[in-house]
């Protein structure tokens, strides 16, 4: 993905639309052939620096006029996400550094030609520091700056990248870095819907859902600038969840995004029909959630006669529906929902509170991220509302689950 200061938009102030930066074959027909030069230089780049595959892909933009230097920063950074690069985890560069720097300072100054003033000859100095560490000086120069982005040296590129897909890639990835700022974010589906669901719950977006038809539902996301913390964090999760919104058929999107100045609201508008196109990540593309984690220690085994299942309920009351993240099935027949609340403002809460209130006939339990700010009232309020509320921290503990059920069920 991108940074925000790689986002480049277009903004229609007569419809208040924020129009993302996208590639197109009738107007960009031409950037497929640099495309496919730029990832020609990653493909053939093993072990070259990071700044050394830049430069060149700058140079392969360079006499473009309409290609503005931060498109071809964009365009370096995706490289980069499908490349693997050697860094120096263990401190092994800076302890060099200051081995040769010490060494040199006692022959300073370094100069090409000694003279009667200046009797150090550099490249002397190079080979007798080289030697005394039992290298070459070029293998030397190679590690001497090993911990800076900048001279980390590419070990792996992705096979299965072209031209065409670091276009497309492109295209989805200015929607995404639009995406870091939304306040709210509102999703029409039919189709797809619990494959749109599975993906909002592995992102962790705090959302709620009504029908919208027979058939059809409409998701409310709150944005990252409605969180009152980790919002850059839960920004990278909402971009995170775009691809696999994309790749899902029928339906619409429309996010609000404030301007960066003044009180002016920008609109951002994306359907299935738009041409985006990208891959379904796989779930362990996403962050490790606290439901992946539960899950993965539950097992698929019993426990206590109780068996997972995850996202298999899909309840309705009037307009409101409700997903549990999982299901609790007894060997006897009962079942209990398990509802998992990462991110949370007071006002999520509030309206987790009233689906809740709507949905008490069914047994629901609600763990919470106890974070530093929640307030007890707020717990006290969930806790009439589901048959018990479970507090963690960084990880929902199996056995809280259960000790929560057997109080509650028997």
């Amino acid at each position: 993905m991108l940074t925000r200061e790689l986002a480049i938009a277009a903004y229609d102030l007569q419809r208040g639309e924020l129009i993302p930066d996208r590639l197109t074959q009738r107007t960009h027909a031409r950037y497929l052939r640099h495309a496919e030069r730029a990832v020609r230089v990653y493909r053939r780049g093993q072990g070259r620096t990071r700044r050394e595959l830049h430069g060149d892909v700058h140079r392969l933009f360079a006499a473009e006029e309409d290609c503005p230097a931060r498109r071809i920063d964009a365009l370096c950074k995706l490289l980069d996400d499908a490349s693997q690069y050697a860094r120096d985890r263990r401190g092994r560069a800076a302890a060099l550094r200051r081995e040769v720097f010490q060494q040199a300072a006692l022959r300073h100054p370094l100069v090409t030609q000694p003279d009667r003033l200046f009797e150090s000859r550099e490249a002397a100095v190079k080979q007798q520091l080289a030697e005394k560490l039992g290298q070459t000086w070029p293998e030397v120069e190679r590690q001497l700056f090993a911990d800076v982005i900048d001279f980390h040296r590419l070990c792996r590129f992705d096979p299965e990248m072209d031209g065409r897909s670091l276009l497309a890639r492109y295209n989805v990835a200015q929607v995404q870095a639009a995406l870091y700022g939304a306040a709210a974010m509102t999703v029409w589906a039919s189709e797809d819907f619990k494959t749109i669901v599975r993906y909002a719950k592995l992102a962790r977006l705090m959302h709620t859902i009504q029908r919208d038809g027979p058939a059809a539902y409409r998701m409310q996301f709150d944005g990252p600038a409605s969180a009152l913390r980790g919002t850059r964090r839960y920004g990278v999760a909402m971009a995170r969840f775009l691809p696999a919104l994309l790749a899902c058929r029928d339906w619409r999107m429309q996010a609000r995004i404030p301007a960066r100045r003044g009180d002016w609201t920008w609109r951002l508008r994306l359907t299935s029909q738009d041409g985006l196109h990208s891959h379904l990540p796989s779930p362990d593309e996403f962050d490790s959630t606290v439901e992946c984690q539960f899950a993965e220690q539950w097992g698929a085994d019993p426990r206590e006669g109780w068996t997972l299942e995850r996202e298999s309920e899909l309840l309705h009351c009037g307009q409101k529906v409700f997903v549990p993240d999982f299901v609790l099935r007894h060997q006897d027949g009962r079942a209990v929902l398990l509802e998992v609340v990462g991110f949370w403002t007071p006002e999520y809460l509030q309206a987790k509170l009233q689906t809740l209130e709507l949905f008490r006939s069914h047994s629901i339990l609600l763990a919470v991220d106890q974070q530093p700010r929640a307030a007890a009232d707020y717990l006290g309020k969930l806790s009439r509302a589901a048959a018990a509320v479970i507090p963690y921290k960084t990880r929902l503990k199996v056995q809280d689950v259960l000790a929560a059920v057997q109080s509650q069920v028997g």
